[in-house]
């Protein structure tokens, strides 16, 4: 039996992660802003709504108090917002808010950086913990995107990433950035993957690629730890 908590999980690829990656038997804390239907599924699984706003600084602490003093063997935070039209042909960095630009770290770096600090505790109960993060191929080198403030947050998940790691090496706590490219993810997870396959033309990635890479990364014993795997779409030229 493993204990999961899930960032990000009300939608898209959390959703699928809830849905796709616990077992019979297993515990989940599904965190997100909005009730999820993934709390719907009998499957086996417990499943505990965490309801939380990444965008305001007490979320960490909050979330700390639901968990309590359980153990966490499985934490992936699946957590990015962009930038208004950010991946629009008429996306202008120049016309962002200041305070758009703000929420975006805040989402996608202050609160990654406070959550994980408030659950270690939590993981270190683990006798093999999994620290999982969802990063993105406009994260990566050498990629044609504009998006200013997205891009510079998935580079420092990244950041985050290669430091935390090291900070818990004694821990035995793996740390692995995933970093994919465009996905399918407006098609549910129940639907499979061969309809997201035809849906986009096979341009986009089913979650399920996912849900099978991180499932691996699991099921991987303490003696290893995946530092970073890059999954750009096949068709993306830019990845």
């Amino acid at each position: 039996m493993k204990n999961f908590i899930i960032f990000g999980a009300s939608k898209g690829l959390g959703d699928a992660f809830v849905r796709g990656l616990p077992q019979q038997g297993d515990q989940v804390w599904v965190v997100s802003r909005n009730r999820p239907n993934s709390l719907d599924v009998d499957d086996g699984v417990k499943r505990i709504w965490v309801k939380a706003d990444l965008s305001q600084q007490e979320a960490a602490s909050s979330i700390a108090h639901s968990i309590g003093d359980a153990a966490i063997d499985v934490l992936i935070y699946n957590v990015g917002i962009w930038e208004q039209n950010g991946f629009e042909d008429d996306y202008n960095f120049e016309q962002d808010e200041p305070a758009d630009i703000a929420n975006i770290i805040q989402v996608n770096i202050t609160s990654t950086i406070t959550c994980i600090q408030a659950l270690l505790p939590n993981l270190r109960k683990s006798d093999a913990g999994k620290i999982i993060f969802i990063g993105s191929t406009a994260g990566l080198e050498h990629t044609n995107n504009s998006q200013v403030s997205f891009v510079a947050s998935k580079f420092g998940l990244r950041g985050i990433a290669n430091a935390l790691r090291e900070h818990v090496r004694k821990d035995q706590i793996a740390v692995t950035c995933v970093n994919p490219g465009e996905l399918a993810a407006e098609i549910p997870y129940e639907e499979g993957a061969e309809k997201a396959l035809k849906a986009y033309d096979s341009s986009r990635i089913p979650v399920q690629d996912i849900i099978s890479l991180v499932t691996c990364i699991i099921g991987l014993s303490k003696a290893a730890c995946v530092k970073e795997i890059d999954i750009p779409a096949m068709q993306d030229t830019n990845a």
